[in-house]
């Protein structure tokens, strides 16, 4: 019994000692990890617990304005609100995106329209579970398949319409919001919806704790106060195109901007760019308190542009166009369609632009990208070729008559007029007069030889484009724009098509073409840039207090063309006489105008298409033309009109009536003006995405 109890005793200290030799291991590890943790990693931890992150949102300005020449902003900014999502850069799993957006479809009305068949089976996809996708490609299958983007590829094609039945329209609106989250890149805010409602606006500021990456930006709409007034040339503004998106990151831009898309907003990009505001937000923790503060850098409005525009005159041209195709509907053969541009000759101020299309003056544009055949209107380029080459002097007479040349139709005036000198050709407008220089030009005697010298042929192709180009028929304008045409060249083999070239009926040109190459006649003989922006201000305070000039462009000469000012005259002279002289072909509209103007008529014959499918065929029709500038003496405004494919046989004359009409509205504007009036609903851009 004793040695029993000396045993157990035995035990107990031994016990013990292993215990307190466990407990001594522990605590020398917990030392040492603490030790570790404050030595080894303190700082660490310490920046754990004293962390400061920081955000930098970059908000967009709004653009500049456009402001006609007298001041009146023609081009404006409508503010509003949009909602945006932005992806942080670690990444968003596609699922929480997907609850993010059916939580803001239940805030915020959509459009769901531009949803693809593409977008629905990417959708389809997405609320599938793993079973559901291995019914639509198997296991096997995909073990053939050597990456996830082809077995992915495979999903899409065998969804089937069946499939697509299963979205709701529920689910479309989801769709919609997702898709637009879906394009985003990581840290830029991506538009959902531009211009919410207050009433949206505030239901999704409650619920941003719940819509992570949510937000709502101040933006800025274009807003056009006139209408469609100039409205093609104002341009558009959209996502940035994929195909210049490299262009613009190493521009500074972001991969979310709006930029200018087309024609002046394209043009005038990084004058209208405004400055970007800079919010930082900045979430402090320090010891497990939580601090936030928020540094606001404010942004600027674009510069802007202040145009040569006349926005009064351009309204009235649009009423005249307008007001006079829509009065003789039958006299066309399809589409009613008018062109008009007028422009002074000394500094190249585009003053008004009006297209008419489709019933509705809107396509201003047209003047810049149209080319037609313009008739006898460029006889004034062709008697200056003549006086150039050497082939007619001023006042030389030419037997006006029927030419027969081998393989080509009979070439004739509208009447047969005998003999008439240079400015008697103009002001009749004389075909067989053009026709002589033409066939000078080649080398060929009428009536003497009836074969050509091929080489001269296109000797005299070369010198006539080349002369005619001095005047800015087909050459480049130009202007400040971009995309404007130069028309189209014919060929240079046949003899019989460069007598056709001198009346204006074989090449083509622009309505823009052809009234820089009447401002060069009128401007004794110099050829003036036109041009859309005459100076760039900063942004103004108030519409009374205009911001400083920052740049004013002034007029650029382009050429000097080669014919003295002896054989500018007699052309001027002929020009007169068109509208005033006896036998002139618009003296009967323009005879008696106080302005005294100058200019020429043109009729260009051409095939027009009418009729639909197996009905299609081919017409003749004509092109109606008038250029000219005004006052005679001392010239301040020139102006081009066309008016294609009208009936052959129909009694008006647009061009005329609406150049008399253009001329007197715009002389009676020098004596009183009202100012232009403001559209009942402006529009309001629609902005293009990519």
């Amino acid at each position: 019994m004793g040695k029993n109890k000396l045993k157990k005793k035995g035990h107990v200290p031994a016990r013990l000692n292993m215990l307190f030799f466990a407990v001594f291991i522990l605590f020398s590890a917990l030392i040492l990890r603490l030790g570790m943790v404050q030595i080894v990693q303190g700082e660490d931890f310490e920046k754990i617990i004293d962390r400061t992150s920081q955000t930098t949102a970059r908000i967009d300005a709004p653009r500049g304005l456009m402001l006609d020449r007298y001041g009146h902003t023609v081009v404006d900014n409508q503010l509003e609100l949009s909602v945006t999502y932005t992806n942080p850069s670690r990444g968003t799993s596609s699922e929480t995106m997907l609850e993010v957006a059916r939580d803001l479809s239940e805030l915020i009305e959509v459009d769901t329209s531009r949803i693809t068949e593409r977008d629905r089976k990417d959708f389809w996809l997405l609320l599938q579970d793993r079973e559901r996708r291995f019914e639509l490609v198997t296991q096997e299958e995909r073990s053939q398949l050597e990456s996830q983007s082809e077995q992915y590829q495979l999903e899409i094609e065998r969804i089937t319409e069946e499939h697509l039945a299963e979205i709701s329209e529920q689910d479309e609106r989801v769709m919609a919001i997702f898709r637009e989250m879906s394009r985003g890149y990581a840290n830029t805010p991506q538009r959902i919806k531009r211009g919410i409602t207050d009433e949206e606006a505030n239901i999704i500021s409650e619920n941003l704790d719940q819509l992570p990456g949510i937000d709502i930006l101040r933006d800025s709409r274009r807003n056009y106060v006139y209408g469609e007034a100039f409205r093609t040339i104002f341009g558009s503004t959209g996502s940035i195109p994929r195909e210049q998106l490299d262009y613009f990151l190493s521009r500074g831009y972001d991969r979310s901007d709006i930029v200018g898309t087309s024609y002046l907003e394209t043009e005038y990009e990084d004058v209208l760019r405004g400055q970007k505001a800079v919010m930082e937000s900045i979430t402090t923790s320090t010891g497990g308190e939580v601090e936030r503060s928020v540094n606001e850098q404010p942004g600027q409005r674009g510069n802007d542009l202040v145009l040569t525009l006349d926005m009064e005159m351009q309204q009235k041209l649009d009423e005249i166009i307008s007001e006079e195709i829509n009065s003789k509907r039958n006299d066309f053969l399809n589409e009613r369609t008018a062109y008009a541009v007028m422009m002074d000759p000394q500094t190249g101020d585009i003053l008004a632009m009006s297209g008419y299309r489709n019933g509705k003056a809107d396509h201003q544009i047209g003047n810049v990208t149209n080319a037609f055949e313009m008739g006898s209107s460029v006889k004034g380029a062709s008697v200056l070729a003549g006086y150039q080459t050497g082939v007619i002097s001023h006042g030389q007479t030419l037997y006006d008559r029927p030419i027969d040349l081998p393989g080509t139709p009979i070439k004739r005036s509208y009447t047969r007029m005998g003999y008439v000198n240079d400015i008697k050709a103009l002001e009749r407008s004389s075909n067989v007069y053009m026709f002589e220089i033409a066939m000078r030009m080649m080398g060929y005697n009428y009536g003497s030889s009836r074969s050509f010298d091929n080489q001269k042929i296109m000797e005299a192709y070369d010198q006539s484009r080349y002369l005619f180009s001095q005047f800015g028929l087909g050459a480049d304008t130009g202007i400040d724009l971009p995309g404007s045409s130069t028309g189209l060249q014919g060929g240079r083999t046949q003899p019989g098509n460069l007598l056709d070239l001198m009346i204006g009926q074989y090449d083509t040109y622009t309505p823009l073409q052809l009234v820089q190459y009447v401002s060069t006649i009128a401007n004794d003989g110099y050829r003036v840039k036109p041009r859309l922006v005459s100076e760039i201000r900063e942004p103004s305070v108030s519409a009374d207090e205009p911001g400083a000039i920052l740049h004013k462009f002034e007029p650029t000469i382009l050429n000097r063309v080669d014919m003295s000012d002896a054989d500018l005259n007699r052309v001027q002279q002929g020009f007169y006489q068109v509208m005033n002289g006896s036998q002139g072909t618009a003296a009967g509209t323009f005879g008696n105008a106080s302005y005294n103007p100058a200019g020429k008529t043109g009729t260009a014959q051409v095939k027009v298409a009418v009729g639909q499918g197996a009905n299609r065929h081919s017409v003749d029709g004509n092109n109606q033309i008038l250029v000219g500038y005004a006052p005679y003496d001392n010239p301040e405004v020139a102006f081009a009109i066309i008016v294609p494919f009208t009936k052959v046989d129909n009694r008006a004359n647009f061009a005329q009536s609406i150049g008399k009409k253009m001329l007197d509205e715009y002389f009676d504007l020098k004596e009183e003006r009202n100012g232009p009036i403001k559209a009942d609903e402006p529009i309001l851009e629609e902005i293009e995405d990519e």
